[in-house]
């Protein structure tokens, strides 16, 4: 027999969900696309200022279309997985471009748009123009699973499918510009706030009777997911050359790639290999700073800053100088903005 789990979360929502945050008291679907590609992978804690400075730029999508590149990385530095960045103004350019600066109402038409997979999609449409469609994000799939006791192996392209279409059965039936938006909120917030990934807050949990989870007394085994990727790392060297003036060398990072798109020091594989990009006379000048590490979501990288002061035309790689002006304006990974931050 099919649950209720449409009203008692869009009752929920009402009373009890998140409903202060900025993006929350518009259907403006620029703002909620904004914030659902932020919201990737980052904290909401996070994203709450990057999101306002995004706004205050760039104030709606033909603002985010008409700005370069650079200018959107710059803004976007330290928020991480930078091809979110990138996806984000090619989306605006074809929103501009291809369907006059007004996003499309449906989830399927959303999803031809760079950067707007399946859940963010019906994210988009479901709060923005009320359509029946499912979202299953990280959060939702761990709601769903509890409450279904769906123990099959989402790692498996056919369970992941067979919880798409589950999900699609438990929205709501009736009211749907209402509706929609309000559960699809809710479900979100049910697996951000109470449907945590550990210690999960049953006994305030709106749906708890429908849980099979929670009878079984073993929530945290949901959802299942065996296949993981591994971890790698990388050592790398970089050549933090700057002039007497203080204009630091930084090059634009080639696609694919670590850091793609963004300016950086050049990267060499080896200390030997950074030597020889230094002319022979300066070589002597090199100052190896504290090595650290910065994670990324599948790589630990081992950073080696190495610095030596350089005449302007001492470099014959491909990049530039660039004076501390206009550094805020770069797009810059963020622990060589974090170097120079800190000199």
């Amino acid at each position: 027999m099919a649950i209720d789990l449409a009203t008692p979360v869009v009752r929920w929502q009402k009373s009890h969900g998140r409903n202060d945050l900025p993006w929350q008291a518009t259907r403006d679907p620029y703002r909620v696309w904004l914030s659902e590609i932020m919201l990737q992978q980052t904290q909401v804690v996070t994203v709450l200022d990057y999101f306002a400075r995004f706004l205050q730029r760039f104030p709606d999508v033909r603002a985010l279309a008409a700005a370069h590149l650079d200018e959107v990385l710059g803004l976007w530095s330290g928020l991480g997985y930078y091809s979110r960045a990138r996806n984000l103004h090619a989306c605006a350019v074809q929103v501009v471009k291809l369907h006059g600066g007004e996003f499309p109402r449906t989830a399927e038409a959303l999803q031809t748009l760079p950067g707007i997979g399946r859940s963010t999609a019906a994210a988009v449409a479901s709060i923005c123009f009320g359509e029946r469609v499912a979202i299953l994000d990280g959060n939702v799939k761990r709601v769903l699973t509890r409450v279904l006791g769906f123990n099959a192996d989402l790692a498996m392209a056919a369970n992941e499918r067979a919880l798409w279409a589950q999900a699609t059965e438990l929205l709501p039936q009736r009211d749907l510009p209402r509706a929609m938006p309000r559960y699809t909120q809710g479900v979100m917030d049910l697996g951000a706030t109470v449907c945590t990934a550990r210690k999960p807050a049953c006994l305030a949990c709106p749906v708890a009777e429908l849980c099979v989870a929670r009878r079984e007394g073993q929530p945290e085994n949901y959802p299942v997911k065996t296949r993981k990727l591994k971890r790698s790392a990388q050592s790398l060297w970089l050549l933090w050359a700057q002039t007497r003036t203080g204009a630091v060398w930084l090059r634009q990072r080639p696609t694919p790639g670590v850091w793609a798109g963004l300016y950086c020091f050049e990267l060499f594989d080896s200390r030997e290999a950074l030597e020889a990009a230094v002319p022979e006379k300066y070589r002597a000048e090199l100052q190896d700073d504290a090595v650290f590490t910065h994670v990324l979501t599948h790589k630990d990288l081992y950073l080696h800053p190495v610095r030596v002061q350089l005449p302007a035309r001492a470099l014959n790689a491909a990049g530039g100088w660039h004076a501390a002006d206009v550094w805020p304006q770069l797009g810059l990974p963020a622990p060589v903005r974090k170097l120079l931050q800190n000199g």
